[in-house]
């Protein structure tokens, strides 16, 4: 999933690598984005071999962001074939897309992927959740005499996050339904591969 982010990232501005690594921490939150530069760079080295980014000297991007260390000479930036290589990404609704961490990727990329996807992406998400869900209720009823006090309440603390989660998750459901931005105005959604009907605009 670091490599949606990364030419996501790249798809808005050219960036060091620093400024990459800050720009995922504030994209993605610090739990997902907790990304070293051990990770970071071998990454970029990947997309770079496959084409997807390339680099230059700070004195050839105009547009870069300003030095940050000595390392962050070498700016990177996306490709046509990398700018594909992230539609392709931004298009896929499978079940990786529903774990914690593919979701949360996906979802910080949400205003640029049409809205199919997104109700897939969302669906599956939901349904993983209510099986995260229906599995600590299960652990509770049948496990909870034998629970010291802080796993209980451990236990009871995620099946409130899954509860909380899933009401979060139809709320967003019905806002794509009806054609609506999580905000819950119409006329909102201006992804180039699905504007909506022209009646959900004011």
């Amino acid at each position: 999933m670091i490599e949606l982010a990364i030419l996501g990232l790249l798809q808005e501005a050219p960036m060091h690598g620093y400024e990459l690594r800050k720009e995922l921490a504030t994209k993605l939150g610090t739990i997902r984005a907790a990304i070293s530069y051990g990770t970071l760079y071998p990454t970029l080295k990947r997309l770079q071999t496959a084409g997807w980014i390339t680099t230059a000297g700070n004195a050839d991007v105009a547009e870069a962001p300003p030095m940050t260390s000595k390392r962050g000479r070498v700016v990177y930036k996306i490709t046509a074939e990398g700018k594909e290589r992230f539609a392709g990404l931004l298009a896929q609704a499978g079940p990786e897309t529903y774990d914690d961490a593919g979701f949360g990727v996906h979802f910080a990329f949400f205003a640029r992927t049409d809205r199919a996807t997104r109700l897939r992406i969302l669906e599956g998400r939901r349904r993983r959740v209510e099986e995260r869900r229906e599995g600590l209720r299960e652990v509770l009823s049948r496990a909870s005499d034998r629970l010291d006090a802080y796993t209980l309440e451990l236990q009871r603390h995620g099946l409130d996050a899954c509860e909380r989660e899933v009401r979060w998750l139809e709320e967003l459901i019905t806002n794509e339904r009806s054609g609506r931005s999580p905000s819950g105005r119409a006329g909102e959604d201006h992804t180039p591969a699905d504007p909506g009907p022209p009646e959900d605009r004011p």
